[in-house]
């Protein structure tokens, strides 16, 4: 499901009330960045995903590039479209721009007329329905009236969401930006030629699953899809890859982010691996085409990857040629390495005494008078490992603390190339 419309409409609002939470997503390059542009949301008996795209304004009468990507994707990847308009302002020229895209598509397009709950809205309410679309719903986002009754109407064709039967296997998936490679290392990996191999960016155009045996175990193997569709226009081409590249690592246990050597490291590599790290994804790095020439030697260039990537100390690096086929087992054998600390479980005694020797081998600060005291610690969740501490106040937490215990869990226990996720709680809170 998208979720597109001019800018103020109150889009940000209505993603967040759907999903739940805040979702922030957030690239520096321009013309890229984005806050909500992707979640898992659920509503009753339904799952789905909910994509959005950024407000569309066409005041200069040229119709944004950036902008036509995005609801171009939207359009592409939604099964159901809300066309989120202001109820307070009536319709504008970019409504109708909207209109006409949608239009054009032939998805299922509902019309959600937001701001409602002011008598103002009145004045239009009528005018919506001019947009020509069948479904036309009123709500206020901000209030949470009509949300409901909007979601009914999204969910009315879907199916009732079921939980997947337990699938042991470990599923990793190939994920990175265009023409790196990605493909040539699931075919080594398969040792056959299972996706279509070209030199030309963008050739992927499906999500595929494959399986794969190692040492008498079976994996899934996720190959990252959708780079560039013929017959659409996708200008910015980082903005697809990194739209199907989180929904192949929702899907995944294991992310293996794929680099160009000869191209070296760009903002786009680091986008995906920190949404895969956000995702609790376990990470390997693999440095593919290292048999071409490079002026850096291989302690060069992981040196070169550990400074650039400094919030992944903790991830394995493996230089790989896909195309000669060489250092492919290398792969293999991080998977199994990784696989295991995902799902590593620790003894909670012997979790509690690491963290009383760290607390009391460096006291936190204190601030105001008044000091973090950690009471108990225990594992709640693998995939990944998630450690609840039961302390006076969480809110004396600092970052660099928070930093410091994490380190001592991994120093301890070796999660290797996986992201530890550490909750505080106060004493006697539930949630």
């Amino acid at each position: 499901m998208a979720l597109v419309g001019r800018p103020n409409v109150g889009k940000s609002t209505l993603f967040n009330k759907i999903v739940g939470k805040k979702i922030s997503i957030i690239m520096d390059t321009p013309g890229v960045t984005r806050d909500r542009i992707y979640s898992e949301a659920t509503y009753g008996k339904y799952k789905f995903n909910l994509i959005d795209t950024g407000g569309i304004d066409v005041s200069k009468e040229i119709f944004n590039n950036e902008i036509k990507v995005q609801v171009e994707i939207a359009i592409d990847e939604a099964d159901v479209i809300i066309f989120l308009v202001d109820g307070l302002e009536g319709i504008n020229e970019n409504d109708l721009v909207v209109r006409d895209m949608l239009r054009r598509s032939g998805k299922k397009v509902i019309v959600a007329v937001n701001k409602t709950d002011n008598k103002k809205s009145d004045d239009y309410k009528y005018d919506f329905y001019e947009l020509g679309f069948d479904d036309v719903v009123f709500i206020s986002g901000e209030h949470n009236r009509g949300v409901s009754e909007l979601l009914d109407k999204v969910c009315e064709d879907f199916p009732i969401y079921t939980s997947e039967e337990t699938d042991s296997r470990i599923k990793f998936s190939i994920i990175g930006r265009p023409n790196v490679g990605k493909s040539s290392l699931v075919n080594a990996l398969l040792n056959e030629e299972r996706a279509i191999v070209s030199d030309v960016s963008g050739t992927t155009r499906d999500s595929t699953d494959s399986y794969l045996k190692y040492h008498g175990k079976e994996y899934v193997v996720i190959d990252t899809a959708g780079i560039r569709k013929s017959g659409k226009v996708y200008e910015n081409v980082e903005k697809y890859s990194l739209l199907r590249s989180m929904k192949a690592m929702d899907r995944s246990d294991i992310c293996i982010l794929v680099i160009d050597s000869v191209d070296g490291i760009i903002s786009h590599d680091k986008h995906i691996i920190g949404m895969a790290e956000n995702l609790g994804k376990g990470l390997i790095i693999a440095v593919n085409k290292w048999d071409i020439p490079n002026s850096m030697s291989m302690k060069e260039y992981e040196k070169l990857l550990r400074t650039e990537f400094n919030f992944l100390t903790y991830v394995p690096i493996v230089f790989i040629s896909a195309k000669e086929k060489k250092n492919i087992n290398k792969i293999m054998e991080e998977v199994v390495k990784v696989s295991e600390c995902i799902t590593k479980e620790v003894k909670t005694n012997v979790l509690n005494d690491v963290i009383r020797d760290a607390y009391l081998l460096k006291l936190p600060p204190s601030y105001k008078g008044k000091r973090l005291k950690i009471y108990f610690v225990n594992q709640e969740g693998v995939k990944p490992p998630k450690f609840v501490f039961r302390v006076n106040d969480k809110g004396l937490v600092h970052f660099s603390y928070y930093r410091y215990l994490e380190n001592r869990i991994r120093e301890a226990f070796d999660f290797y190339g996986t992201p530890v996720i550490l909750t505080f709680k106060n004493r006697g809170e539930d949630e």
